[in-house]
């Protein structure tokens, strides 16, 4: 299998992923998403932890394009869910664009690119790939652990999962 159709359908994992557990958390309310789960977490609460996975995946794309942004957008960022969900859908679009269009030479292509605070890096392209949609699992697992902590188990994320409802083995 080609490394792109391993990296989109890696992708198509994680939109569906976040977008499972953003599902969840709405239904919950806003109120519920803005309250205090727990300082263990990464970010203590619901919102701010899909904020969270929102801002890396936005200043990675800005990165794999050129640019050097110097904020992670994140929970303070976004009034409500709603604002957070109208945000990320446009970006997830863009996202989408850019995933689709990568080559094979565009994944193996040496990145140079800029912290948050100006320090220079380096790395394939495909590592960057497989960084970000690797950094959001755990943070989906945080979100799973913070939604069974307020409501109970939340539906599974699992690759096996979506693939079953893809090729339609199972029901969503």
């Amino acid at each position: 299998m080609e490394s792109v159709t391993l990296i989109r359908g890696l992708y198509d994992y994680h939109w569906w992923a976040n977008r499972r557990l953003f599902e969840v958390t709405a239904a919950l309310g806003e109120d519920t998403a803005r309250h205090e789960v727990g300082k263990q977490f990464s970010w203590p609460t619901l919102k701010g932890m899909l904020a969270h996975i929102y801002g890396a995946d936005w200043i990675w794309l800005e990165r794999w394009k050129g640019a050097a942004p110097t904020h992670i957008p994140g929970d303070g960022d976004f009034a409500s869910l709603a604002d957070l969900r109208r945000t990320w859908d446009g970006f997830e679009a863009e996202h989408r664009r850019f995933i689709g269009g990568l080559t094979p030479a565009d994944l193996e292509r040496a990145l140079d690119y800029k912290g948050t605070k100006g320090e220079p890096w380096a790395a394939p392209l495909w590592q960057l790939l497989q960084h970000v949609a690797n950094h959001a699992t755990h943070h989906r697992s945080e979100i799973a652990t913070m939604l069974t902590m307020v409501s109970g188990s939340p539906p599974p994320t699992d690759l096996i999962v979506r693939q079953r409802i893809v090729s339609g083995q199972m029901k969503r």
